[in-house]
């Protein structure tokens, strides 16, 4: 069990501001991984930043340029107590999605951290930079607490999470020895919602798909040509209702995983989905009724309309147009086979009299997960249970997609993911931020996780 004195540390870091002035510092980084400029703020970050905190947790530090030069460098930071200890692996991204600067409510910086309430809004502050310090806040209280870990740590820090980690792969590959580990503990995404201790074991995959109809360069009068030209957004349409029905239900058996497995709907069996405040409401009839919202979410495949257009819808003229284009995504768990997927999608479209339909598919991240019976997972139940006052949710895969493949499927180690963050945190969009009581708690939680694990090797 966590020590008292530990948990009182944790709460009055937040509840003196020290927490949310070290989360301003960071959030002031505009650490843009897809902009010049942001570049230049990724160095002085691991420099500035995340170079002193882990040396201060007594960690020698290096930074690695990417084999990818669309990407940004890496940072790996070690601390080796003894070999006869557990050597725990923790992973962060330093880079953040496009500031929108002028677009935040009530005239807010997205670079400087603005305390509203419950809510601290500022880009970064819930992915990742929010999560990634409150992982370092909780070990570095632990190893104040004691004088060390009780375990050995390795830290790695990515800058092109945003952009789909470029070179991520052909790093960690390369990199093996020094990334070595017995179990990997990490923090992004978001948990169930914002009242429950959350841990999830893996993410859905991503493939994104285009169709593209693009039958003559010009557009022509639909009164005198209408009937006898073949429409390209009527063709379209017929298109992604092959592929994906009117009521969400995906129309192709390849892009669906073969099973539910009985270990994930039993991990799923009790969880409820939406039903909160700020979340949407449910949509009755969509998707796969067969399963239920928490398996639709969290087990199953997704096809999803992301972009859909022809001509100019906002000043349409009597014609019919020459051109239309859509972009899919299909979000899949692991078990689905999408070798070939685009190959597939065109021979599924001819038999159905949609051969001028043009599909282009490209995959980001990789569908993994680790095993729902894997002892990792009980054992970090265990320990989250004891410290939390609530029931902990367990996830087989969170909703989006992370590169939890380099650490399953590369590094052959289990992923226990906390996170910090609620599904209505606004990543990615204007008035992100992270709320102080999931900060509070979580900087716990991670404090108990890694206080457990040098038990654990005290024991070894």
């Amino acid at each position: 069990m966590i020590p008292a004195e530990l948990v009182a540390k944790a709460h009055e870091h937040v509840d003196s501001g020290a927490f949310f002035a070290e989360l301003a510092e960071l959030v002031r980084y505009p650490t843009v991984s897809d902009h010049p400029s942001g570049r230049v703020a990724i160095k002085a970050y691991l420099d500035e930043v995340l170079t002193p905190a882990l040396i201060a947790l007594g960690c020698s530090v290096a930074i690695h340029p990417n084999p990818d030069p669309g990407g940004g460098p890496f940072l790996i930071g070690t601390r080796m107590e003894s070999p006869q200890l557990p050597t725990l692996l923790c992973y962060g991204h330093a880079d953040v999605v496009d500031g929108h600067e002028g677009r935040w409510s009530d005239g807010r910086d997205p670079w400087t951290l603005t305390a509203e309430g419950e809510r601290w809004y500022g880009r970064g502050s819930a992915d990742n930079k929010g999560q990634h310090l409150i992982n370092l806040t909780a070990l570095r209280l632990l190893f104040a607490e004691t004088g060390s870990l009780g375990f050995n740590l390795k830290f790695l820090f990515e800058t092109g999470e945003e952009i789909g980690s470029p070179g991520l792969d052909e790093f960690v590959s390369a990199h093996r020895e020094a990334l070595s580990a017995d179990v990997l503990i990490a923090s992004d995404g978001p948990r169930l919602d914002a009242a429950t201790p959350t841990l999830f074991l893996g993410a859905r995959g991503s493939v994104r798909i285009a169709l593209d109809v693009d039958l003559r360069p010009d557009a022509y009068h639909s009164g005198n040509w209408g009937g006898v030209l073949r429409n390209p957004a009527t063709t379209l349409a017929g298109a992604i209702a092959c592929l994906v029905d009117g009521h969400g239900r995906v129309q192709v058996t390849g892009l669906l995983p073969p099973e539910l497995p009985d270990s994930v709907r039993a991990a799923l069996a009790e969880l409820e989905i939406g039903n909160k405040p700020g979340d949407p409401g449910l949509d009755e009839g969509w998707g796969d009724t067969g399963l239920t919202a928490a398996e639709r979410l969290y087990g199953w495949n997704t096809l999803e309309v992301l972009s859909l257009g022809a001509a100019d819808i906002d000043r349409p003229v009597n014609a019919i147009p020459g051109r239309a284009r859509a972009m899919l995504q299909l979000r899949y768990v692991a078990g689905t086979d999408v070798d070939g997927v685009g190959e597939a999608l065109t021979k599924h479209l001819a038999a159905h009299g949609f051969s001028m339909v043009d599909v282009i598919a490209e995959g980001s991240f990789r569908a993994s997960r680790t095993p729902v019976d894997d002892p990792w997972v009980g054992w970090a139940k265990g320990v989250l249970d004891e410290v939390s006052d609530r029931r902990v949710a367990i996830l087989p895969s969170f909703g989006g997609g992370l590169p939890n493949h380099v650490f399953t499927d590369l590094l052959g180690l289990p992923t226990l993911w906390l996170p910090h963050s609620y599904p209505g945190c606004l990543q990615h969009a204007p008035d992100e931020h992270l709320l102080a009581p999931i900060a509070r708690e979580g900087i716990v939680l991670a404090a108990a996780l890694f206080h457990a694990l040098g038990r654990r090797g005290g024991e070894a």
